[in-house]
């Protein structure tokens, strides 16, 4: 399943988040600093939903959140609101 999420406190406008099987299969920032998330995506690609979440939630940059931290909360809200609906 691939969805959106709309992140806030951090500068890209969006992520983009592809999940099968609970493994991140893609992972795309809109907008923000491209290295840093090209980084975050090559470190997720296989791996699975809830180590993501253990090792970027609560990862603080500015305003209390960060890029880590808000993919983070996107697969929570992933597992939270949109996985049953497969």
């Amino acid at each position: 399943m691939r969805f959106r999420y709309k992140p806030r406190g951090i500068c890209a406008r969006e992520i983009n988040v592809s999940v099968e099987d609970d493994c991140i299969t893609d992972v795309e920032f809109v907008g923000g600093c491209i290295g840093n998330h090209r980084g975050i995506r090559k470190l997720c690609l296989g791996r699975n939903i809830d180590e993501i979440i253990s090792l970027l939630e609560g990862v603080e940059c500015r305003g209390n959140t960060s890029c880590p931290d808000q993919l983070a909360k996107a697969l929570l809200y992933y597992k939270s609101e949109l996985k049953d609906r497969e």
